[in-house]
């Protein structure tokens, strides 16, 4: 399979994989299971979240002599593999993730498809009939490297026994570099049963994979000079700036140039939401400063983003009089929605640190921006229309006030993984994102039932760190068996239940678009049952679940009980906890952007257009 650079932002967390020779280690006659740990032993991978199965299972009976190898028995394949992307992406390591053959393997492509979206390395290695079975509908069968070719950066099967410390080290070197992501290994149960021989380091042989990481200094000079040209120009950072490590020089390059910053979902934490060039996140549910600062930029400096569809509303329509710097390690991206005036292909670390070069000489030249006029702009916008939100007038609890509180009152570090949907978008406003990886959510795949696999990662990989998971009451009921994981591992993260008794996104657009039509989106009840059941009554109770799970179950109905039971759940730091708010059901997250329009007709709230004031029909 040849292989191909993808994009976004540069990873080096795992060391490369050197080149066999004279100098290699004495050669040991073991197993191909044994040949497997000994690799993953070498590659530095500590932790491994899986579940054993039949084709599997030769590579766990070694893990028992493994003193380097912790594994974490999951309940669910999914969850071992949002647990090793949320181990990714806390720590900057590659996250491991095993499972069996057949529906073990498939149970796994919604992680790996989640992972591939939002460019965390990760592999998964998988286990596989025996070779002289494959293609004969074998029982467990399914060829998992055909099924999840379009969603890994690549994949291997491995048809010697020997070769298993090579496509181990090739493995880990693909996830980790270049553009991160998913890589899968799949291995025959002959191959593990077999004898063979481990020395390492292994020879390597890549010869297709080349990634790009030093930026053209033609570019980046000419890209510093349409900074210093610019009237209003927009830092446009996406996740690859977080996954290059890239954030410090981030800071000095906004500092030196005076220009504003927007960071995407994937980049939220990329420079910090207090520093007062941030205007916060661009997008469908962006703020109005941040969304319309693109669309009246006549320059967007593109670091590590992909212009994806939820940052530019209707493409045609996105930026319209914005020149265009896209920088990116993986060339596939440049061009891709948006064409660049500017391309730039580099990782984002070198290319914002050359950039930094170029703009200082510029400055030295006498070419310095005048943004004067513009900040006068984006001031009034950010000031106008700033985040915000209403108390319910029944005295629930608003789930806004529930999660701005949690980011409140957190211990200094906390880490926060957020499922998909309204709590999502209200956790990415309503906490502050002051440093890097200190935000997990699933941004490009949406993938609900992301956040506690993913919280129960980075507390395996962070132990010392707090781990709170935001997650929906819709959500929760997706992957929460993996509390148990969780209790039975010492793995003590805490769940936030924001429980508005239904699908709460897909009903905020039932009530915008449908005319107010719940169909199935209520789920605290059955069709039957009264409208809204008080907690105690709605089916699952979460705090007896949790308790069942063995963690503990707390519950918040009360505003005035809020602060004193997430120091609750603060304090409890030797098993899981679970709390269930319950809030009110009609909250809904602004501002937004309707799917298919253009950002110009962004809403500040339900039917408030923004007014800019400038005359134009906006």
């Amino acid at each position: 399979m040849p292989m191909t650079e993808q994009a976004s932002g540069s990873h080096h967390p795992q060391p490369r994989p050197r080149s066999g020779g004279p100098q290699s280690a004495p050669v040991e006659h073991v197993t191909g299971a044994q040949s497997l740990i000994r690799s993953l032993e070498e590659v530095g991978a500590d932790t491994v979240f899986g579940i054993p199965g039949g084709t599997i299972l030769p590579a766990y009976d070694p893990m028992i002599d493994s003193s380097k190898v912790r594994h974490v028995l999951v309940r669910h394949e999914q969850g071992a593999g949002h647990a090793a992307t949320g181990y990714a992406q806390a720590t900057g390591k590659v996250g491991v993730c095993m499972a069996t053959s057949g529906p073990g393997a498939t149970n796994l492509v919604t992680p790996i498809a989640d992972a591939h979206m939002d460019s965390v390395p990760i592999v998964a290695i998988t286990g596989q009939v025996a070779s002289k079975s494959i293609g004969t509908d074998a029982f467990q069968e399914a060829d998992i490297c055909g099924i999840t070719m379009p969603i890994t950066k690549h994949n291997f099967l491995v048809t010697r026994a020997e070769d298993i410390p090579r496509t181990i080290a090739e493995a880990f070197h693909i996830a980790s570099t270049g553009r991160p992501g998913p890589v899968l290994v799949d291995i025959p149960k002959d191959l593990l049963q077999a004898q063979t021989t481990f020395s390492w380091p292994p020879q390597t042989d890549l010869p297709g994979y080349r990634p790009v990481t030093k930026p053209h200094a033609k570019q980046i000079r000419e890209a510093a000079r349409l900074i210093t040209q610019a009237e209003r120009p927009v830092l446009y950072v996406g996740g690859g700036v977080i996954k290059a490590r890239a954030t410090a020089e981030l800071k000095v390059l906004a500092e030196l140039t005076g220009a504003p910053v927007t960071t995407t979902l994937m980049a939220l934490g990329a420079f910090p939401d207090s520093h007062h060039l941030h205007l916060g996140m661009p997008g469908m549910h962006g703020t109005v400063a941040a969304v319309t600062a693109l669309q009246k930029a006549d320059l967007i400096v593109a670091l590590g983003a992909r212009f994806d569809d939820r940052v530019t509303g209707k493409l045609d329509s996105f930026a319209p009089l914005a020149k265009i710097i896209h920088a990116d390690i993986d060339p596939a991206e440049i061009g891709k929605n948006r064409a660049a005036d500017v391309p730039i292909v580099g990782d984002a670390r070198e290319v914002i640190a050359d950039l930094v070069v170029a703009v200082q000489a510029e400055h030295d030249a006498g070419h310095t921006g005048d943004y004067t006029g513009w900040w006068e702009d984006l001031n009034r916008w950010r000031e106008t229309y700033p985040l915000g939100y209403d108390q319910p007038a029944d005295g629930s609890l608003a789930p806004q006030q529930v999660i701005q509180r949690i980011g409140q009152l957190a211990p200094e570090g906390t880490i926060f993984a957020a499922g998909v949907g309204q709590h999502q978008m209200w956790a990415a406003h309503f906490i502050d994102y002051e440093t890097p990886a200190t935000w997990l959510n699933s941004g490009g795949a949406g993938t609900m039932g992301y956040a506690v696999p993913a919280a129960m990662g980075a507390k395996a990989g962070a132990d010392g760190r707090t781990v709170w998971a935001i997650d929906g009451d819709g959500c929760f009921q997706m992957t929460n068996q993996e509390l148990v994981t969780c209790a039975l591992n010492n793995i003590p993260i805490k769940v936030a239940i924001i429980n508005n008794g239904a699908l709460g996104m897909v009903r905020q657009w039932q009530t915008l678009f449908y005319n107010q039509r719940y169909s199935n989106t209520v789920l605290h009840s059955g069709p039957d049952a009264p409208a809204q059941p008080n907690a105690g009554t709605r089916v699952p109770d979460f705090v007896k679940l949790a308790e069942a799970m063995g963690c503990v179950g707390l519950r918040c109905e009360d505003p005035s009980d809020l602060d004193a039971v997430i120091e609750k759940a603060n304090a409890i730091n030797d098993r899981p906890v679970v709390v269930d708010f319950i809030v009110h059901e009609d909250a809904m997250v602004w501002p937004m952007v309707a799917a298919g329009t253009s950002n110009d007709e962004i809403l500040a709230a339900r039917d408030t257009r923004p007014d800019f004031g400038d005359g134009e029909d906006d």
